[in-house]
């Protein structure tokens, strides 16, 4: 992959085209985090978990494309996303013993994708499809944990919780949308697809995962 991106980066000042800037926002179509509510943990006794994503609905960033000959483009965003997830897990092990444990984890998530783009000729209105690679890391990963065991509660914080696999990852991505020329203005709407190599949280009892097949529809605004 870093032989595709020294190449097209390459090409891109070998042309010497227009260059457009500006910024993509939009909504995830799937959730960032799946989690599981009310399930039992088999081979513990009365264990009980309830799981919740809080991730916010929007994805923004700066983007800028490349425009070269014959309808092609290389573009690069720099897309932002912050995900949040919690957690509640009780233990009994008779009437007397009762353990609550109580999570919050939050984290800022970078998706960086650079994508080949082709448009095809139409006045004004242009389809156009896009694929390449892209790369995601978190930054500020927080986990904190209130553990409850009778009448003695203990906090902690961690960087590293137990549920993360792995703080970067690399995918594919597929994309597809039209360009709106509008005076000054180019409005790009599109559906894209990521899949991803490998997910960044995998909760050992499963009931925290990050979904490796993300769509969103993103509106890109450029000059």
């Amino acid at each position: 992959m870093r032989l595709l991106l020294l190449s097209l980066a390459g090409a891109a000042i070998a042309f010497a085209q227009p260059v457009t800037f500006g910024v993509r926002v939009g909504e995830p179509l799937t959730d960032f985090v799946s989690t599981v509510q009310n399930e039992p943990i088999e081979g513990i006794l009365g264990q009980f978990s309830n799981f919740y994503s809080n991730t916010r609905p929007y994805v923004l960033g700066p983007t800028v494309e490349f425009r070269l000959p014959a309808g092609l483009g290389i573009e690069f965003d720099a897309l932002y996303r912050r995900l949040n997830y919690s957690g509640t897990e009780v233990t009994t092990n008779g009437l007397a013993s009762v353990t609550t444990a109580i999570s919050s984890t939050s984290a800022d998530a970078w998706e960086f994708p650079l994508l080949l783009k082709y448009k095809f000729k139409i006045p004004l209105v242009k389809p156009y499809v896009d694929a390449g690679f892209a790369w995601d890391t978190l930054a500020g990963l927080k986990q904190s944990i209130r553990q409850t065991v009778g009448a003695i509660t203990n906090t902690s914080t961690t960087s590293t919780p137990a549920d993360l696999n792995k703080k970067g990852t690399s995918g594919f991505v597929l994309g597809a949308g039209v360009d709106i020329h509008a005076v000054v203005l180019h409005l790009s709407p599109e559906i894209r697809y990521t899949h991803w190599g490998s997910p960044h949280f995998e909760n050992p009892a499963g009931l925290v995962t990050s979904n490796q097949s993300q769509a969103e529809f993103l509106l890109g605004i450029t000059f």
